[in-house]
This record gives C-alpha cells, sequence and structure tokens, in this order.
C-alpha cells in the first residue's frame, strides 16, 4: 500500500496511465484526487489507487468509461465481487485467444483452406459482461428487480426459486418435441411471464440474452440440466430464439 499522497507525476511513473488520462478521468468523475494543493497539483492517496486499479481492469476488459463510472458509483458496488468478475470475464477472454491461437496455427499448419468461423464467436464473454453491467449498471431491469426483491417477504426467495426450476423441468419434459412445437412455445410464454411477474420486466430482448446466458453461464446451465435432464439449458435456449423470432416478425 501507498503510505502517503502521490503526485499526477508520481501516479504516472508508477502506472503507466498518462497525465493527460488522469486530467481526463478527473473532469468526467471518474477518478477525483484525494486533494487539490493550493498550487492546483492533483494529489492521489491510497483509495484513489485502488480505484485507479478497478478502472484500468474494467478498460482492460474494453468496458466504456462511461459505464466503468456507473459501476464503481453503484451504492451497491462490492469490490471483492467485481474482481471475481473480472477474474471470470479475463479468463474467457484467455479462452478466446488460446482458440484463436489454435485455429492459426492450423492455418499455418494446413493452409487457408481451413475454414471455421465459430473461433471468432465472442457470445459468451459478451453475455457475461452484460450479467456484470446487468449487476452494477443500474439498468431499468436491475432497478425494478430490486425494487421488487425489496417488497419481497422472507421465504418467498425459495417458493419463487422452486416454481422457476418447476418451468424449467416442464420445459425438460418436451425437449423430444420441436422448439416451435405450440406446447413448447406456450411454456417460453409462461417463462417469459414469471420473470416479469417475480423478478423485472422481461422484454423480448432481455429474454434473447437469458437464453443464451442459460447455456454460456455454467451456473445456470448445470441448475437448469439439472431440473429438467441434460440437454434442457440448449432446448431452451433453441425454444427462446424461436419464441422470440416469431414474436419479431409477428407470426
Amino acid at each position: 500500500m501507498i503510505k502517503k499522497t502521490l503526485s499526477v507525476h508520481e501516479v504516472v511513473k508508477l502506472t503507466g496511465v498518462t497525465a493527460r488520462t488522469l486530467h481526463y478521468y478527473d473532469e468526467i468523475g471518474l477518478l477525483k484526487p484525494a486533494k487539490v494543493t493550493e498550487a492546483g497539483y492533483r494529489m492521489y492517496d491510497d483509495a484513489a489507487l485502488s480505484r485507479l486499479q478497478t478502472i484500468l481492469l474494467f478498460r482492460e476488459l474494453e468496458f466504456p468509461l462511461k459505464e466503468i463510472k456507473v459501476i464503481l458509483d453503484s451504492p451497491d458496488f462490492d469490490p471483492s465481487e467485481a474482481i471475481a468478475q473480472q477474474i471470470k470475464l479475463l479468463e474467457l477472454q484467455y479462452k478466446h485467444i488460446g482458440e484463436l491461437i489454435a485455429f492459426t496455427r492450423e492455418i499455418q499448419n494446413k493452409g487457408v483452406t481451413t475454414m471455421n468461423f465459430d473461433v471468432f464467436d465472442k457470445s459468451e464473454i459478451e453475455k457475461y459482461e452484460a450479467e456484470v453491467k446487468a449487476k452494477w449498471g443500474n439498468t431499468k431491469a436491475y432497478q425494478e428487480y430490486k425494487q421488487k426483491d425489496i417488497a419481497r417477504k422472507e421465504g418467498d426467495y425459495s417458493k419463487l426459486a422452486g416454481e422457476l426450476m418447476t418451468l424449467f423441468s416442464e420445459l425438460g419434459a418436451l425437449k423430444q418435441a420441436a422448439p416451435d412445437a405450440d406446447e413448447v412455445q406456450k411454456k417460453i410464454a409462461a417463462l417469459q411471464k414469471f420473470i416479469t411477474d417475480n423478478y423485472y420486466v422481461c422484454t423480448d430482448e432481455i429474454l434473447g440474452g437469458l437464453g443464451e446466458m442459460y447455456v454460456c453461464d455454467e451456473r445456470f446451465q448445470n441448475n437448469i440440466d439439472k431440473a429438467g435432464g441434460e440437454g434442457t439449458a440448449e432446448f431452451i435456449k433453441k425454444a427462446i430464439a424461436v419464441y422470440c423470432s416469431k414474436r419479431q416478425t409477428g407470426n
């Protein structure tokens, strides 16, 4: 830990961040110095440097400055949880880069005739980023969830969780049907209504994102497959995609 306040020049030397960047962060309210001397020099303490470190981590993950500010200024922001989320995102990026390296080596060894565009897919990273932003970003959906969460009585949590798992179980029982089957689509509509009634307004866009997350996030996939049998999460994702597509086209 730094035991004294540091000047802009010292922070630049310590972190590699430019003085211009520090001045800009101050101007937009993203990183305020601990104090400004009578001569107008910005000074940074441990708390400011800790915030700067968090900012730089989010920047490495390509979060826009505006979103970083919203996240860090959230009254519910938990630095330890944010670090865990950053680690998860870095691991996903590491995995993605590893796949790209393996793919390019294959091209090098076998020639440019190798075709595989799946390797460029970053949806898993993007969906987890969306989850992080929803958690800390004060989105309308998350605010609605918080309001309903405040009003919810103790004991309702397990009841709602049980009802949600029942919906997943019922969808799992329909896995032998096609994702666009009427009974499957009615159950997806019921899932959307359940989320809206108990958590937040589940728009078609949000529902589509949830469908992706049910597969991309191992936690969700394991719980859903446990409720409805192996392959349920993937089946629900496909059924949701059909549901949202039909709603978009009006069919």
